[in-house]
C-alpha cells in the first residue's frame, strides 16, 4: 500500500472492509465537506429557538432579553468543563503516564489483541475522564505501533482508542449531564425548578446505568477484536505515511536565577501537599460518593494529580498551554447554550406557556411512560449528530425532556441516563470529538470511521433496547429541590 493511502480509499482489495466500511467513509467525507464548525450549530440553535419563541407570540424585545439574561448563566459550568478537559490532558501527557504507556504497550501478543486491548483501556479511562481517555489511548496506539514483533492495524487501533468517547464516557464521572444535575450551583435556575438536584446515585451509579456501561464495554471490545484485520493484512503506520518518531526534547535546566522556581519541584510539592490535606478532609467528612459528585472536587483532584505527575512547574505549564486549544469550543459555545436555555424557559408566549412547555407537551403526546426512554433515546442520538456537545446539548434538551419525564412519571435519574447513553452514539461517526485523537495519531477521520461506524450499527439497537427495558425496573420520584 502506498504511503498516505487509507483503507477507505481502496476498493476491491483484500484489505477492503466491504460495503459497510465504504458507507462509513462516504458518511465521513460528506460530513467533513459539508459540516461547519460546531459553533455554527450552537449559533443556529439560538436562531431556531428565537424563531420558535416569536412563533408562539413572544414579543421580540422579550426574546432578546431572555437571550441576554441567559448568556452568562452557565459561566461556572463553562469553567468547570474547561478544567475537565485541561486536567485530563495534563495527566495523560505527564512523564509517569509516558512510562506507564511504554510498559502497557509491551503486553499485547498479536495485532488484533492489541486493538481489543486499546479499546478496553480507552473505555475504562473514559469512565474517569474523557480527555485522559482520548489522549492516553492515542499515545498507547502509537507506542504499540512502534513494536516490530507484532503488526497492529493502525487505523483499527485508532478507532479503538476512540471508543471511550464513542461508547461510555457519558456514563462515567465526567458526564456533563450527570455532573450538572448533581451540582445545583451550576444549574440554570429555570432548570432547577423542573429537575431539582439529581445525585450520582440516581444517574451514573444506578445499577441499571452501570449495567449498560458493562454491556457496552464487552460489546465494544469484542467488535474491536473481530473487526480488526489479522496481522498479515494489517495496515501499519508506515503504510499510511505516519511518522512514529516521538523523541522528546531534553528538558533544559534553569539558565538564570529567575528560572529556578520554574524548574524546581519545591513549589509543586508544597501546593500538592495543601491540596492533599483538603482532599483528605473532603472525603473523610463527607460521603465519598457525594464528595466526588461535586464537580469542583472532581476537577481539584485531577489538577493536583496533573501537577504532581508533571513534577516541575515549567513542564506543568507547558502541558496546560498545549491543552488549551481543546477547550476553545466550550468557552465560546456554552454562553450560547445558556441563552438557549432561557429562550426555552423564560419567554412565555401569548398563551402564557414557554417554548419548553410546548416541546414537552409534544413529547408527552407521542410517548407513554413505557415508550418514553426509547423515543427520547432515538431523538437525543439524532440531535447529538448536529449538536456535538454533551453539556451544552443537555442544556438545550433538559427543560422539555425533563418536564416530559415529570409529566409521564419517568424516573428522573434514568432520563439523564437515557440522554447520557444515547448522546454518545453519534460521536462514533461525528468527526468533531475525533480531532484531539486524530492530532495525536496523525490520521484523518475517514481512516478510522469505517471501524467506528461498525460499532455504531451494533451499539444503537443495544443501547435503545436496554434503555427501554431497564426503565421498567425503576420508580418515579418527584424532583428534590436544593
Amino acid at each position: 500500500m502506498k504511503p498516505g493511502t487509507s483503507l477507505t480509499s481502496m476498493s476491491g482489495t483484500p484489505q477492503d472492509g466491504g460495503r459497510l466500511e465504504r458507507l462509513a467513509a462516504a458518511v465521513t467525507r460528506w460530513s467533513e465537506r459539508w459540516f461547519p464548525d460546531a459553533y455554527l450549530f450552537a449559533a443556529l440553535a439560538v436562531i431556531v429557538c428565537a424563531g420558535g419563541a416569536l412563533a408562539i407570540g413572544v414579543p421580540a424585545v422579550k426574546v432578546g432579553v431572555a437571550f441576554g439574561d441567559g448568556f452568562w448563566s452557565l459561566i461556572p459550568f463553562t469553567m468547570q468543563m474547561a478544567i475537565v478537559a485541561i486536567s485530563g490532558y495534563v495527566v495523560a501527557v505527564s512523564p509517569p503516564a509516558a512510562m506507564l504507556i511504554r510498559r502497557m504497550a509491551a503486553l499485547p501478543r498479536s495485532g488484533r489483541s492489541a486493538v481489543a486491548y486499546v479499546a478496553f483501556v480507552s473505555i475504562v479511562l473514559s469512565l474517569f475522564n474523557w480527555a485522559i481517555s482520548l489522549v492516553f489511548a492515542g499515545l498507547l496506539v502509537r507506542a504499540i505501533a512502534r513494536r516490530d514483533d507484532i503488526r497492529m492495524d493502525y487505523r483499527a487501533g485508532g478507532a479503538a482508542a476512540y471508543l471511550g468517547m464513542g461508547a461510555t464516557w457519558a456514563l462515567g464521572l465526567s458526564s456533563s449531564a450527570a455532573q450538572l444535575q448533581a451540582n445545583p450551583a451550576s444549574l440554570p435556575k429555570a432548570l432547577v425548578e423542573i429537575t431539582g438536584v439529581i445525585p450520582f446515585s440516581d444517574t451514573i451509579f444506578l445499577p441499571q446505568s452501570m449495567a449498560i456501561a458493562a454491556v457496552l464495554t464487552l460489546v465494544s471490545v469484542v467488535l474491536a477484536y473481530y473487526s480488526a484485520p489479522r496481522d498479515d493484512r494489517a495496515t501499519v503506520a508506515a503504510d499510511l505515511g505516519v511518522s512514529l518518531d516521538d523523541t522528546a526534547k531534553p528538558y533544559v535546566r534553569a539558565q538564570r536565577p529567575g528560572d529556578w522556581l520554574e524548574y524546581s519541584p519545591l513549589v509543586t510539592v508544597l501546593i500538592v501537599a495543601l491540596g492533599v490535606l483538603w482532599i483528605g478532609h473532603e472525603f473523610t467528612t463527607k460521603d465519598p460518593l457525594q464528595a466526588i459528585s461535586n464537580l469542583n472536587t472532581y476537577n481539584f483532584v485531577f489538577l493536583m494529580l496533573g501537577m504532581l505527575l508533571n513534577w516541575r512547574p515549567r513542564r506543568f505549564l507547558d502541558a496546560i498551554a498545549k491543552s488549551v486549544p481543546s477547550v476553545a469550543g466550550v468557552l465560546i459555545q456554552f454562553p450560547l447554550y445558556g441563552g438557549i436555555a432561557y429562550l426555552l424557559t423564560k419567554a412565555p408566549g401569548i398563551d402564557g406557556a414557554t417554548l419548553s412547555h410546548h416541546l414537552s407537551s409534544f413529547f408527552v403526546a407521542i410517548s407513554s411512560q413505557t415508550s418514553f426512554p426509547g423515543v427520547m433515546g432515538v431523538y437525543s442520538a439524532v440531535l447529538g449528530f448536529f449538536v456535538p456537545s454533551g453539556g451544552g446539548k443537555w442544556i438545550i434538551e433538559a427543560p422539555y425532556v425533563m418536564q416530559a419525564a415529570n409529566d409521564l412519571h419517568v424516573h428522573l435519574g434514568w432520563a439523564v441516563t437515557v440522554y447520557n447513553a444515547a448522546e454518545a452514539l453519534p460521536n462514533l461517526i461525528n468527526p468533531f470529538w475525533m480531532l484531539p485523537l486524530l492530532g495525536v495519531l496523525g490520521l484523518r477521520a475517514r481512516d478510522i470511521v469505517g471501524y467506528t461506524f461498525t460499532q455504531l450499527l451494533v451499539h444503537f439497537p443495544v443501547v435503545i433496547v436496554m434503555l427501554w427495558l431497564l426503565a421498567q425496573t425503576l420508580t418515579y420520584h418527584p424532583p428534590v429541590m436544593p
